[in-house]
């Protein structure tokens, strides 16, 4: 015994599972079950092909639509000239506002491993001028012997 629902959408009643069939047969379309945990189980009259088809386009719509942030790097050395810096900082601009997430990366050679303050006191001038824009998600942190780096996120 199942409850059967015609393809209009309107309840034809609890019908036994051959007569739901030949109904469904009967209009050239497939039985579905719909609810099957439900007591009796729920069955549909429709045309599992093209409901099948217009999911899978929903589907394609919704990941078409949707855009996963990326993560974009900004390179610096703890001795940007301010031109430089700017220029950087409008870039990391544009990328916020097309809600990517930023990286800034500020690398040190040689003798500028003694002075990782400046690297510091740069990202975190950066992260002031971003303000507006975006939050830091991740504070200045040490990668590795000769690299510092922030994440900043779109607000």
């Amino acid at each position: 015994m199942v409850r059967l629902i015609s393809s209009e959408g309107e309840q034809l009643g609890i019908l036994s599972i051959h007569d739901a069939l030949k109904a469904a047969t009967n209009e050239g379309l497939d039985l579905v079950e719909v609810a099957p945990n439900s007591d009796p189980p729920v069955c549909r009259v429709m045309d599992y092909g093209k409901f099948k088809y217009k999911t899978s386009k929903k589907g394609q719509e919704k990941r078409k639509k949707s855009r996963a942030s990326q993560l974009k790097e900004i390179k610096l050395r703890p001795h940007t000239d301010q031109h430089d810096l700017n220029f950087k900082i409008k870039n990391m601009k544009k990328f916020l506002s097309q809600k990517d997430r930023v990286k800034v990366t500020v690398f040190f050679r040689g003798r500028e491993m003694a002075f990782m303050n400046s690297g510091v006191e740069l990202l975190q001038r950066v992260a002031n001028e971003i303000a507006d824009e975006g939050t830091v998600d991740q504070p200045p942190t040490r990668e590795a012997r000769n690299r510092m780096s922030m994440i900043i996120i779109p607000k």
